[in-house]
C-alpha cells in the first residue's frame, strides 16, 4: 500500500514521528491508521532508514523505524488528509513508484520475508 501527495508528486510509505511514551510499533501502527485508514497488526521489523532535510532554515536527522504489517480492518477512504491518495499497488510496481529509493529498498527487503510469513500469497 503507497501514499501520495499529489502537490509534490511523492509517492510514500506511511510514517511519521513518534507522539510522547509512543514504541516505535505503536508508531508505525498509529501512522499506518492514519495515513492510510487501515487498522494493522505488526510484525518483524524490516529495518530502518536515515535521511536528512532542511525546513525553515533548520536541519533535521530522521530515522524510520518499517515493520511488516498485516492490515485486520479500517477502510483506506478513510486517511487523514496528509495524502491525496492512499491505494494497493503491486508489490514489483511499487518498489518502482516510490519517490525514495531508501523506501524501495525496504519493500525488497520486506518482499522475502512476507512471503516466508505467508506462503503461497502475492504480497501487495
Amino acid at each position: 500500500m503507497l501514499c501520495f501527495r499529489e502537490s509534490e508528486g511523492l509517492w510514500a510509505l506511511p510514517k511519521g514521528t513518534p507522539e510522547p511514551n509512543e514504541t516505535r510499533e505503536e508508531t508505525a501502527r498509529r501512522e499506518v491508521r492514519e495515513e492510510s485508514g487501515l487498522e494493522v497488526e505488526s510484525g518483524a521489523s524490516v529495518g530502518e532508514t536515515r535521511y536528512s532535510f532542511v525546513r525553515d532554515g533548520y536541519l533535521y536527522e530522521k530515522v524510520v523505524y518499517f515493520y511488516l504489517m498485516s492490515a485486520i480492518g479500517g477502510d483506506m477512504r478513510l486517511h487523514d488528509k496528509e495524502f491525496d491518495l492512499v491505494e494497493w499497488i503491486p508489490v514489483d510496481q511499487a518498489i518502482e513508484q516510490l519517490t525514495f529509493k531508501n523506501e524501495s529498498r525496504i519493500v525488497e527487503k520486506a518482499l522475502p520475508m512476507a512471503e516466508e510469513q505467508h506462503p503461497g500469497q502475492t504480497p501487495e
